[in-house]
């Protein structure tokens, strides 16, 4: 029982040893010289005694000792270690007040991308490199792409963010901070006043094109009434012209036979009466009625 509780006492023991003493040990290590972890996208620039010492830009694990030499041991202490992202940035200027050619007032939004090149001239020649590419950017938009014509600001934004990109990254360039890609994403107007009336104007268009577009429709229809109509006329009166053509055809034919003809009229005759609706009296043949009537009359 002793030696078990001894064995748990040993293992609790060297388990917060290792708990608590391994990163204590690591971080003498490191205040040392003795290695640096290098992130990915990311650079340690070591300066000692106002001298650039060394330059670790790519991930991995480093011994300083192999790196510096002698001054390894010092460098966390004298010195200063800068630890740079080099990764991608991202920005967007909105609004740079530009003038067209016309002299319209305009503004251009501006996206840009930008990453260190240099990590000592982007720690030692600008205090501010990632403000001064900015102003830089703003300054080149407005000196390059003002007096241009105002429908080629409107329709050649590759060509206005491959202007600006060519001013501006040789100067980015000298401060370590390079230029990426540029592109024009925004090109609008800035007068209050300027907008109303161009909207004003498209309106009045719009009203202008729907009413025409009306018009013409009315027009279209009373054209294909007034044919229809027309041609519709015309066939009546071809009907017409034609009927009594074909009617004294017909009674021709019909009058060529008698028997014919005399039933025919027979029938027109009886339906005539029939739909006069009038009181017909049937007398019937040789019964001598009709004589004693009229004698009656007399």
């Amino acid at each position: 029982m002793d030696s078990f509780v001894s064995f748990l006492t040993t293992a609790g023991t060297v388990f917060f040893a290792f708990l608590i003493g391994e990163p204590i040990f690591r971080w003498f290590l490191r205040m040392f010289g003795v290695y640096a972890v290098v992130q990915e996208g990311t650079c340690h620039v070591y300066v000692l005694f106002g001298k650039v010492t060394a330059i670790l830009n790519e991930p991995g694990l480093y011994f300083l000792w192999l790196k510096m030499g002698p001054s390894a041991l010092i460098i966390n202490w004298f010195g200063k270690r800068h630890v740079l992202d080099m990764r991608l940035d991202q920005q967007y200027l909105r609004s740079q007040a530009v003038n067209s050619e016309e002299g319209a007032p305009m503004g251009i939004g501006i996206w840009y991308e930008m990453y260190i090149s240099d990590p000592v001239a982007y720690l030692f020649k600008n205090t501010g490199p990632k403000g001064s590419l900015a102003a830089n950017v703003s300054n080149s938009t407005v000196r390059c792409l003002s007096n241009m014509p105002l429908e080629a600001m409107l329709e050649t934004r590759h060509v206005m963010s491959q202007t600006v990109r060519t001013d501006v990254s040789p100067k980015s360039h000298e401060w370590g901070y390079k230029l990426g890609s540029v592109y024009i994403r925004k090109v609008h107007f800035r007068d209050a006043n300027m907008i109303r009336q161009i909207e004003e104007k498209v309106v009045n268009r719009l009203r202008q094109v729907t009413s025409a577009i009306l018009q013409d429709g009315a027009n279209q229809v009373n054209i294909i009434t007034s044919s229809a109509e027309r041609q519709a006329a015309v066939a009546f009166a071809q009907a017409n012209a034609m009927r009594p053509k074909i009617v004294g055809e017909a009674l021709q034919k019909i009058g060529e036979n008698a028997e014919v003809s005399n039933a025919m009229f027979e029938v027109l005759e009886l339906e005539r009466l029939i739909e006069s609706k009038t009181k017909i009296t049937l007398v019937p043949p040789n019964s001598g009625l009709l004589t004693q009537m009229l004698v009656t009359q007399k």
